[in-house]
């Protein structure tokens, strides 16, 4: 019993540690999707971004270079991705699944030549007086850098999307792209730049787990992460305060498991190692119908493309 509080602050601790990969896949998925373009490449994303901020810190020793490299990789991919959406009006989905395979096949043969090998990585660092908060200093304030930045980047984005111009006018985009249109809001421009956005700050979620949460670059490092964040945007209903609450709730699953593990649980691993996943499959489940997307306030115009052409 004694050991009790350690063993929840310890597994609340890797909650966080193993939420925050996903907190920033969700959330740049939210700014993408609220401008109605769908994303379904974020698993190859994050792997640009894991294996582009690892060869930079690498060849760099620099931390700073290794998330703007990460965020670049991303923003390439959320290019393609605006390119044949917006522009082309290719099928979202299948955009978005070509993103993934595309971002596997790179950062595979990209990351061929460094793995096993060690770069330089985040370390927890201590908050002056929050850290010694009890319980919460050691649970939340005992981090790495990108950890606290998440924490800025949740309240942030919940701010710009429903307090300022620039997010009414996503939302509107998102809504009715016709009537933006008519009020003079460039539909395309936003698409794209919301898309690039979003995809860059997807891709410091895979930075994160080759320069923090894991040592090494390790092929296919995301394990299925990116699709789990699809399920999360749909759990958050596309707003960045409950996406923090999801990704915690997911994080907190696995770091579970890892933990029961750890004690000798009679539990099988297999089992514990497939929670987050079978949880993924239980709220795509409960949020695949049209009609209840529109309840969870999905975007009216998320997946379909915009042409003006078609304005009525």
């Amino acid at each position: 019993m004694n050991d009790l509080p350690s063993f929840i602050i310890s597994t609340l601790q890797a909650t966080v540690r193993a939420g925050t990969p996903l907190l920033f896949a969700v959330l740049g998925t939210i700014l993408t999707e609220r401008s109605g373009v769908m994303n379904l490449g974020l698993e190859g994303i994050m792997l640009i971004g894991a294996i582009g901020g690892f060869v930079a810190s690498y060849n760099t020793s620099s931390l700073l270079a290794a998330v703007l490299v990460a965020m670049l990789g991303g923003a390439i991919l959320g290019l393609v991705h605006a390119f044949f959406t917006v522009t082309l009006k290719i099928n979202q989905i299948v955009s978005g699944l070509a993103i993934t395979m595309l971002g596997a096949g790179i950062s595979g043969l990209w990351g061929r030549d460094y793995i096993g090998v060690i770069a330089k990585r985040f370390t927890p660092v201590r908050l002056p007086f929050l850290s010694e908060l009890p319980y919460a200093g050691q649970i939340f304030f005992s981090h790495d850098f990108l950890v606290y930045v998440s924490y800025l980047v949740v309240p942030a984005m919940w701010f710009v999307i429903y307090k300022t111009k620039f997010g009414m006018t996503l939302r509107a985009v998102g809504e009715s792209p016709d009537a933006a249109d008519a009020r003079g809001i460039n539909v395309f421009a936003i698409r794209y730049v919301y898309t690039v956005i979003g995809a860059s700050v997807t891709a410091i979620g895979g930075a994160y787990l080759s320069l923090a949460y894991n040592s090494m670059w390790i092929e296919n490092m995301t394990a299925g992460r990116g699709w789990i964040a699809i399920a999360l945007v749909l759990f958050a209903t596309w707003d960045p305060l409950k996406a923090l609450l999801g990704a915690y709730l997911f994080g907190g699953i696995t770091a579970l498991g890892l933990r029961l593990q750890a004690i000798g649980t009679h539990i099988s691993p297999d089992f514990l190692k497939m929670l987050p996943y079978l949880l993924t499959i239980v709220v795509l489940f409960f949020t695949s119908t049209d009609n209840l997307k529109r309840k969870v306030g999905a975007p009216a115009s998320l997946g379909t493309p915009y042409s003006r052409e078609d304005r009525t």
